[in-house]
């Protein structure tokens, strides 16, 4: 657990420049630096989607996740306890939600190959050089992430904790389940609402990513049921 912890911090700590930086720009400047992390936030969700082996484990779990989201409201759900964070953690009004960083920072931090191979790593054979390395990558992530979005950012630490801790717990009973081709399929799916968010910066969209999050516990349940088929 030390690595997740560490991860942690990172995301704290990167966050924190990130949000010292931000106070000392004026709006202009951050929304071209928003504009600009929104650009290479779709080219990391492209580069993990290329992973996907079955463009059908993408498609379904997509189609029905999203469905599943909408039907259950998640993104008014994490509207309104944004909408409640925003009462109990006072802030100027710059234009970004605490939803918004928080599920951005969420999906970028915990989607990948690194997150679930570095944990499992961590929790079967104590290697934590995956999850070390992740940690350096967030801090920077973080930085970019929270200059432009906010403290948001900073609150999805908790997920990383919450994710990551469970994964290396749970190692030894979800490491037999989650072969290599549900890993490649979660990180295609994960990518793929990556890019959304990375459209939703630059203002091409207004997708409600989170009512895209059941696509993620969908990708390796459709991965098993191919290949029960052989497809």
């Amino acid at each position: 657990m030390i690595a997740v912890l560490i991860n942690v911090a990172t995301v704290l700590v990167g966050s924190l420049f990130g949000l010292l930086f931000r106070s000392k720009l004026r709006k202009k400047l951050t929304d071209a630096i928003m504009l600009s992390l929104g650009i290479c936030v779709v080219y990391i969700g492209i580069a993990g989607a290329l992973d996907g082996r079955n463009p059908l484990v993408a498609i379904l779990s997509m189609a029905l996740g999203t469905l599943t989201g909408t039907l259950l409201d998640l993104d008014g759900k994490l509207l309104k306890f944004g909408k409640f964070l925003d009462r109990v953690i006072p802030r100027k009004n710059d234009g970004a939600s605490l939803t918004e960083g928080f599920v951005s920072g969420s999906l970028v931090f915990c989607v990948g190959a690194m997150t679930i191979v570095g944990s499992f790593s961590a929790g079967l054979s104590g290697d934590t050089s995956t999850l070390l390395t992740k940690a350096v990558l967030d801090l920077v992530s973080s930085c970019m992430l929270a200059a432009s979005l906010g403290i948001g950012v900073m609150l999805a630490s908790g997920t990383v904790l919450v994710y990551e801790g469970a994964l290396v717990l749970l190692a030894g009973v979800l490491a037999p389940i989650l072969s290599d081709a549900a890993v490649d399929e979660l990180t295609c799916v994960g990518s793929l609402m990556i890019i959304c968010i990375g459209l939703n910066h630059m203002g091409v969209s207004k997708i409600k990513v989170a009512d895209q999050l059941p696509a993620l516990a969908l990708a390796p349940v459709f991965t098993w049921l191919f290949g029960l088929f052989g497809m």
